[in-house]
């Protein structure tokens, strides 16, 4: 881990949100941020993780998220891609989630995929715009987007937005304000084109900046201060 948080300033990111998607491997997780000054941890389960894994309870997240190096509660939400059947499980851990988030006062990190609908009610009905969050490696259409930010979202944006078939992702970052905008890996997977095919990793966030700076016409240089304002902002750093 040290070589990449290495790479990572090399390539001038300066600071890392290492996202926790298990409570399995929390403690991994917590592990990095604490021996990294720059990196930062989140708690939370994803909605994709097996019925094997532990499920959160309301005051697991609390007892984990009342950690300082913790910033955020997350990786939820919810994917009906890749689940069949019942899926009443998946939107009652959402719920855990953003319930745990409120109390703590900590914003949420929200995946969605083929669920936004559902995603955007449920964040209305558990009042999520009391923390807000982020609604990370966004690939909804530009409806989701604006409903997200009425709800205090920020849209984060991952290497998909570089590959020939994500032309709706590229219309949505084109039109996303700056001050709603953030970039991410989505590690260890969507490595940026021209790294694609290869493990993700925090130093090729550069390479979708870059890319996004093209796209909205702008300096790799407002971009990146915009972003990591954002980011500050959003996660109290």
């Amino acid at each position: 881990m040290a070589s990449i948080v290495a790479d990572a300033m090399e390539a001038d990111v300066s600071h890392i949100l290492c996202v926790c998607v298990q409570l399995e491997t929390f403690a991994q997780v917590r592990q990095t941020a604490l021996e990294h000054d720059n990196v930062y941890a989140s708690v939370g389960v994803h909605p994709n993780t097996d019925n094997e894994a532990r499920e959160p309870s309301i005051d697991e997240l609390l007892k984990f998220g009342r950690d300082p190096l913790i910033v955020a509660i997350g990786e939820t939400g919810l994917d009906y891609f890749r689940t069949d059947g019942d899926l009443s499980g998946q939107r009652e851990r959402f719920r855990c989630h953003i319930r745990a988030a409120r109390e703590l006062r900590k914003p949420l990190i929200v995946h969605t995929r083929d669920a936004a609908t559902d995603v955007i009610a449920i964040l209305r009905e558990e009042d999520a715009r009391e923390v807000g969050g982020v609604m990370h490696c966004f690939v909804e259409d530009w409806e989701t987007a604006v409903a997200a930010i009425e709800l205090g979202f920020f849209i984060s944006i991952s290497g998909i937005v570089t590959f020939k078939s994500a032309e709706a992702v590229r219309e949505v970052a084109k039109r996303l304000p700056l001050d709603r905008l953030l970039i991410e890996t989505d590690a260890p997977w969507l490595a940026p084109v021209p790294k694609r095919g290869r493990q993700n990793e925090p130093a090729f966030v550069r390479h979708t900046a870059e890319f996004l700076a093209r796209l909205r016409n702008t300096s790799v240089e407002e971009l990146a201060e915009g972003t990591s304002n954002n980011f500050f902002k959003l996660f109290g750093i």
